[in-house]
C-alpha cells in the first residue's frame, strides 16, 4: 500500500481510502470488511452525517471502536434532512455546522473528527462565514483539519484563495477527466490534497455492461473498459488499474472506494494495491477515450 501526504497536513493517508457509504446492513460482515481492509493498509474512512440519515456514522463509529488511534475517520456537513425526511435542504451557514458536528461526534464515538468537510458548495453561500465555523470548531479540537467535497471549479477556487482547506474531494476517473481541466494543477501548486471518488466509474471499468456515461457514449465507455481489460492482469486487477490511473496524478493524495464485499477489498488491496502503471500504458488508456471537460 502506497500513502501519501494530505495537503500541507500531517495526515498520511493510504493511496486507497474507504468510502463507508457502501457498508451494507449485517454488521458483523461489515466488520469483516473494514478489519480486513485496516489489515492490507487502509487507514481513511470517509462517510457523511446524510448518509443513512446518520446511521452510516454510527456503524463506522462501531466497527471502529478501540481501533480510532490507527485510523483517521473523515465526515461531511452542509445538507440538513427536511423534518419529514422528503429530501435534502442546502445549509453552510455557521449555526447549522456547529450544530451538525456535534451529532457526528456523537454517532462516531469519538472527540474528534481528523477531517471534516463542506458537502458541497455554492458561490451563494456566506464562504467566510463557513470557513470561520471550521476554523473555531478547529480551534476548539473537535476536528483537525477541514476540506470540501465539491466539482465545482468556482467554489473550489474560492475555498483554495481564501480558506486553509487541506482536500478537495472530487469526482475523478478514466470516464470523468473533468478535474484535470481547472482543478487538479491548482490544488497541487496549492499544496491541497485531492481525494478522488467514482474511480470505478460505478463499475464501468471493471466489467458492468457498458452505457453512456457522462456524455460518453456506450461504445465509448465500452472501449475504456477493454483499454482497462488489455494492461491488467495477475499482478494488476482491473479496479487497481482503474485506481492507478487516477493515483498516477501528483494532485491525487488518495482514491476513496467503496467496499461492498470482502471479494473486492482483496481484489483492489492484494498485491500491494497493484504496480503502478507506465507511462506508456497511462497514456494508452488516455488516448481509448476522449477527455470529457467541463461546457
Amino acid at each position: 500500500m502506497q500513502y501519501r501526504q494530505l495537503g500541507p497536513s500531517s495526515l498520511t493517508v493510504s493511496a486507497v481510502s474507504f468510502g463507508c457509504m457502501s457498508l451494507g446492513q449485517d454488521e458483523a460482515e461489515n466488520t469483516r470488511i473494514v478489519n480486513r481492509a485496516i489489515e492490507l493498509g487502509v487507514n481513511l474512512f470517509d462517510t457523511a452525517d446524510i448518509y443513512e440519515k446518520g446511521h452510516n456514522e454510527e456503524k463506522i463509529g462501531r466497527i471502529l471502536k478501540g481501533r480510532r488511534d490507527q485510523v483517521f475517520i473523515a465526515s461531511k456537513v452542509g445538507n440538513r434532512w427536511r423534518p419529514d425526511g422528503s429530501g435534502l435542504d442546502w445549509d453552510a451557514g455557521r449555526d447549522h455546522i456547529l450544530q451538525a458536528v456535534e451529532g457526528s461526534l456523537a454517532r462516531l464515538g469519538t472527540d474528534r473528527i481528523d477531517l471534516y468537510q463542506l458537502h458541497g458548495g455554492t458561490m451563494e453561500d456566506r464562504i467566510d462565514e463557513t470557513i470561520g465555523a471550521f476554523e473555531l470548531l478547529q480551534q476548539q479540537g473537535k476536528i483537525r483539519y477541514y476540506g470540501i467535497s465539491s466539482i465545482r471549479p468556482a467554489v473550489i477556487g474560492e475555498y483554495v484563495r481564501r480558506s486553509r482547506i487541506v482536500s478537495v474531494m472530487m469526482q475523478y476517473s478514466l470516464l470523468d477527466r473533468r478535474p484535470e481541466q481547472h482543478c487538479l494543477e491548482l490544488l497541487r501548486t496549492s499544496g491541497i490534497g485531492m481525494l478522488a471518488r467514482g474511480t470505478l466509474a460505478r463499475g464501468l471499468l471493471t466489467g458492468k455492461e457498458a452505457t453512456g456515461f457522462l456524455g460518453h457514449s456506450a461504445e465509448e465507455v465500452s472501449a475504456a473498459a477493454a483499454a482497462i481489460d488489455r494492461i491488467s492482469g495477475p499482478q494488476r486487477s482491473r479496479a487497481q488499474t482503474a485506481v492507478q490511473f487516477v493515483l498516477r496524478n501528483p494532485a491525487v493524495s488518495s482514491a476513496v472506494v467503496g467496499f461492498r464485499t470482502l471479494e473486492q477489498v482483496e481484489d483492489l488491496l492484494g498485491n500491494g494495491g497493484g504496480a503502478l502503471i507506465p507511462e506508456q500504458e497511462n497514456r494508452l488508456l488516455q488516448r481509448a477515450i476522449r477527455a470529457n471537460f467541463y461546457e
